[in-house]
């Protein structure tokens, strides 16, 4: 595997970011302790979304992800967004344009990576949680699948809304609290438009702590899945908190439910 950090100026931003990208590399005879998968082909691409208080190297800091994808061929891109929840801010970034339009663009101009659908995935934590299912119920033409580990997925009902030294940071984020419910950023508009549509349906994967404080609003998206019936929807939970001990372990399920087959090797003349 290759690990890069890429900082690049994003236009849509205004001003220069990073981002942490792990590609996988043909499998040699040199490399000990590693399953790498045999392939030389375009690999299939995660997106791997962070959490409020993170940034690009988290995941890589936090988790051992690169070995976990070793085996899949897959190549991950882990973008910054600081605290801007993938939403194009009522006042400040646009980070939803950012990374829905911009840094797909980017990813495929710097790098050799898949543009299929069938080969493209989004998972992130918390912040990042809703951010996969964002990207995926907003843009189910571009995702085969998503995952959402202890997501923040209830906005409208987080509590940070009354706490007074974040409610502010919400309005800047979201705007006014009582347009929350049915706007762009809601996530619940958006399953129900992707259930009952005609259109692509990404398989959702959603997994979330006992312990967790975002437990209950794990719960009240689970229910509304279920009661769309959205296909290829799973729902598994266990004791674990807000913590990277559980993230750890959860990403490496996902990935395992994301059931992504390696790039085959080219075949020798």
């Amino acid at each position: 595997m290759a690990l890069i950090q890429c900082d690049f100026f994003s236009e849509t931003l205004g001003f220069g970011t990073s981002m942490n990208i792990i590609l996988p590399q043909a499998k040699g005879k040199g490399l000990i302790g590693m399953q790498e998968a045999p392939g030389n082909g375009l690999p299939p691409v995660l997106y791997l979304l962070h959490g409020l208080s993170d940034d690009h190297t988290t995941w890589i800091r936090r988790t051992s992800i690169e070995r976990y994808v070793a085996s899949l061929g897959l190549a991950v891109v882990m973008p910054a967004v600081q605290r801007g929840y993938y939403t194009d801010m009522a006042e400040g970034s646009a980070y939803w344009t950012f990374v829905s339009e911009e840094l797909p663009k980017i990813v495929q101009a710097f790098f050799r990576v898949s543009a299929r659908r069938e080969d493209t995935y989004v998972a992130g934590l918390s912040m990042g949680g809703y951010g996969a299912f964002k990207l995926a119920l907003r843009q189910p033409e571009r995702f085969a699948a998503a995952a959402s580990l202890s997501g923040a997925l209830n906005v409208v009902n987080s509590r940070a809304w009354d706490d007074e030294a974040r409610s502010a940071e919400m309005r800047r984020t979201f705007g006014d609290r009582g347009r929350f419910s049915g706007s762009e950023n809601d996530l619940y508009p958006w399953l129900e438009g992707v259930a009952r549509g005609a259109g692509p349906k990404p398989r959702l994967y959603q997994c979330c702590g006992t312990e967790d404080y975002l437990y209950g609003h794990n719960i009240h998206f689970r229910d509304r899945a279920r009661a769309l019936d959205y296909p290829g929807f799973t729902y598994e939970e266990g004791k674990g908190a807000h913590k990277w001990e559980y993230w750890d372990t959860m990403i490496r399920r996902a990935l395992d439910w994301f059931a992504i087959v390696p790039v085959p090797a080219l075949s020798q003349p």
